[in-house]
């Protein structure tokens, strides 16, 4: 069973930075950064395969870095340029590659940009 757990939240001014980290029990797994801000629905903002593959959704894109560590089995999201809508509680988790599903979850930690 894969844990994750999620560090790095935390609140920031608008224009500010975090670095998050995941640290996950295994690195075989296609890994993300999900958010979910007040009111909304979680959305995926950016994801690494075990083969490389990286994505990010457009609202990020040029701000947020994801990267991973097989080594160290962590996972990392590097925001710069924070925005309020960037505000939400961002959850690390990890599937099985062929999946489409995320699977595993961590319980998130808050990011909140202030205005």
């Amino acid at each position: 069973q894969v844990q994750l757990v999620e560090s790095g939240g935390g609140l920031v001014q608008a224009g500010g930075s975090l670095r998050l980290s995941c640290a996950a029990s295994d690195s075989i797994f296609t890994m993300g950064w999900h958010r979910q801000g007040p009111g909304k629905e979680r959305e995926l903002v950016a994801s690494v395969s075990d083969g490389g593959s990286i994505y990010y959704a457009d609202s990020v894109k040029g701000r947020f870095t994801v990267s991973r560590d097989n080594a160290k089995n962590t996972l990392y999201l590097q925001m710069i340029s924070l925005k309020p809508e960037d505000t939400g509680i961002y959850y690390c988790a990890a599937r099985h590659t062929v999946d489409y599903e995320y699977k595993y979850w961590g319980q998130g930690t808050q990011v909140t940009v202030s205005s």
